[in-house]
This record gives C-alpha cells, sequence and structure tokens, in this order.
C-alpha cells in the first residue's frame, strides 16, 4: 500500500514511516503541516493518507480542514485520522457524505498493530475503521433524534460496532451472538432508521455513519 503521513511530531511521523515499512507498506510522503499534506496527496494519490488533526501553523484543525480539502477533490480518497483530540464539528463533516474510506483512531487507544494495520487495509478498501469513543461522541450528537430513541440497547451495541468497520462474524464475536441474531439486528436498525439494507458491508456501513452525522 503506498501511504501519505501528516504528523508534526517527529519521532511519531518517523516511527510510523518505520513500521509501515516494515510491515510491507511504501510511505510516499511523510510531511509536518497541512498545505504539503495536501500537495503531497494530489502528487502520489496514495493508497491511504495518515492525518493528525493539529498541524502547524495554528495547531488547531488544520489537518481535518486539509482532509476535507482533500475528499472535496477526490470524494473517495481513503483517509485515516490518527488524533489524540476528537473534533466533532469537522469529523462529523468528514463523515457526513457517506462515501466511505475513513477512519478516525485515538492515538492512546492504538495498541495493538495487527488491529491498527487491519483499520489501515478497511479504509484503503473503501470501508470504516472508528474509534469506540468517535463513535460514542457522535451518537451524543443525535440523542434526541427519535429514530436513535426506537433502537434497544442491543442494537445501539450492535449499531456501534458496525460504525467501528467490525464485520458480522466479528461482532457475533464481540457480543457473544448467533449470526443470524446479528443479521436480524441489523436488519432492524436500518429499518428503524429509515436506511434500506444493503448486501454489501461498505455500502451498510457508509449509510449508518451518514445518518449518524446528519
Amino acid at each position: 500500500m503506498r501511504i501519505v503521513i501528516a504528523e508534526d511530531l517527529l519521532l511519531l511521523r518517523d516511527g510510523l514511516v518505520r513500521m509501515l515499512t516494515d510491515t510491507g507498506h511504501t510511505v510516499v510522503a511523510a510531511v509536518d503541516n497541512a498545505p504539503d499534506l495536501e500537495r503531497a496527496v494530489l502528487e502520489h494519490r496514495p493508497d491511504l493518507s495518515i492525518v493528525d488533526v493539529r498541524l502547524p501553523p495554528g495547531f488547531r484543525d488544520e489537518g481535518l480542514r486539509a482532509a476535507l480539502s482533500v475528499r472535496e477533490q477526490d470524494p473517495k480518497a481513503p483517509i485515516l485520522i490518527l488524533s489524540q483530540y476528537v473534533e466533532r464539528t469537522y469529523a462529523t463533516e468528514l463523515l457526513a457524505d457517506g462515501n466511505g474510506a475513513i477512519g478516525y483512531l485515538l492515538k492512546d487507544r492504538v495498541t495493538a498493530l495487527d488491529e491498527f494495520l487491519d483499520a489501515l487495509e478497511r479504509v484503503a478498501a473503501g470501508g470504516t475503521a472508528m474509534d469506540p469513543e468517535v463513535i460514542r461522541q457522535l451518537f451524543a450528537r443525535n440523542t434526541r433524534d427519535q429514530r436513535i430513541t426506537t433502537l434497544t440497547a442491543r442494537e445501539r451495541e450492535v449499531l456501534a460496532l458496525v460504525a467501528q468497520g467490525l464485520s458480522n462474524s466479528a461482532i457475533c464475536a464481540e457480543l457473544v451472538l448467533a449470526p443470524p441474531s446479528v443479521e436480524k439486528h441489523i436488519s432492524n436498525i436500518l429499518t428503524k432508521l429509515d436506511l434500506p439494507p444493503a448486501d454489501n458491508t461498505h455500502r451498510r456501513v457508509r449509510a449508518v455513519l451518514a445518518y449518524l452525522n446528519q
């Protein structure tokens, strides 16, 4: 996989480069600011961009705004946000188009290399990889929506795992449920949220994320 990294901390940036190179990927550019990120993506057209939220010069939300700019130019460009913070406003804007190929992980909660690499693969393939804490905060935005209130507690659990990008089999393992039960929960969720069921897993996840970020 060809990857662009945008991270201002030298040690973390170099650590990501080394880790990704050691696991068979190619880092085509590693930059420390938002303008260079946009230029690198336009030049290299990578399979994935890993982007920190807060980049120079302001260290506020430059990374997310650059990611939005990239997606405006290429709506399907895979972006994985890797940050210490949940910036809800720009995060919801980034997720709201429903095109998939989006991830949002929190740095201090990435504890397993295999899981991190799996998240990269899912996003690059057009799926999603969402930290549970990010999902929790996005859920909080819609607690007054009557459609959310119709979901049972179990359906909310399933929806949160779907939004993270987990497959049906992974949800079965996480919640100790049989496959037919998970399939029924997902069908009920999509019906209650006025979202038509879909056979394609990525399309299903995008539909759920699009709803969560209305």
